[in-house]
């Protein structure tokens, strides 16, 4: 076992012993993880934020079910993919399919002349930064549900193929063949429609206009804007290695982690130090 292994599972014991600070440590340590993880499997900040809730008082309350065969943090994957594959109360599961012949229509469509006007004050660059974090993540919700899990953790997790086949009870080859075509489609996409992989092609800034007019944008309230994000280093901490990635894929690799909002931890706070923390506790 490496050193953060052994240090999880002490932290676990503690834990299951009674203390509170262990136990806060140890969802610290992966709460980040699981609101990107929830961030790219959903599609917006608001419904990430309360799945990532969810998810830590499932992992909080099967601790003691945790077997140490596998990391803390893989174990964890599985709690929140297993949850996420199955969640029906976000915005766009309750939407009808969204497919990626749809979504290059509407891009092919949707341009009007930005009015300075309608941005509120706001910036152009903000705006345009704001609209291309969003639309990446509309993006994957093109994707069956299971084949964007596959795709958020080979391309933007860069979770090892091993823990992939383990988490999706697949062996790592099917696991890789199956990211290798679904990459392809997103790539094929990107190259079709959009400006970041073909610069003659859609341009977000070019879409701001058309955005706010249909609701997807509003300057008053830039929820990607309002996260704060991880460094880079803090977020290699718990992203593994993989082979070479194509251009297009690149682009969804580089999209920045965030750290959950401040109402998830102070969620947090207020189920350890709560009443009711013995009780929620004994459930595990």
């Amino acid at each position: 076992m490496n050193n953060k292994t052994d240090d999880a599972n002490e932290k676990i014991e503690l834990a299951l012993n009674g203390d509170k600070q262990a136990l806060e440590l140890l969802l610290g340590s992966v709460q980040d993880m699981v609101y990107n993880l929830s961030l790219r499997m959903l599609g917006n900040p608001h419904d990430a934020e309360d799945a990532t809730q969810e998810i830590l008082i499932k992992t909080m309350t099967g601790l003691s079910s945790f077997r140490k065969e596998s990391a803390f943090s893989t174990w964890v994957y599985r709690i929140a993919t297993n949850y996420l594959l199955n969640y029906k109360n976000s915005f766009f599961a309750k939407q009808p399919p969204l497919s990626f012949e749809f979504y290059g229509a509407d891009i092919e469509a949707g341009f009007l002349r930005n009015n300075p006007g309608m941005m509120n004050g706001v910036d152009e660059e903000i705006l345009t930064h704001e609209l291309k974090m969003s639309c990446t993540n509309v993006m994957l919700q093109c994707f069956d549900p299971e084949s964007r899990l596959i795709y958020v953790l080979g391309i933007m997790f860069k979770v090892d193929s091993k823990v992939c086949g383990e988490i999706l009870g697949i062996t790592p080859e099917a696991y890789r063949q199956r990211l290798s075509r679904i990459r392809q489609k997103m790539a094929g996409f990107l190259k079709q429609y959009c400006g970041l992989a073909s610069p003659e092609k859609c341009n977000c800034q070019k879409r701001i206009g058309y955005a706010i007019t249909n609701h997807r944008l509003n300057p008053a309230n830039l929820e990607y804007h309002q996260l704060e994000k991880v460094d880079e280093d803090v977020a290699l901490d718990y992203l593994a290695a993989m082979e070479e990635m194509d251009m297009e894929s690149a682009i969804f690799a580089k999209l920045p982690s965030y750290r959950s909002p401040q109402n998830t931890k102070d969620f947090l706070q207020n189920i350890l130090f709560s009443e009711n923390m013995a009780t929620i506790m004994g459930q595990a």
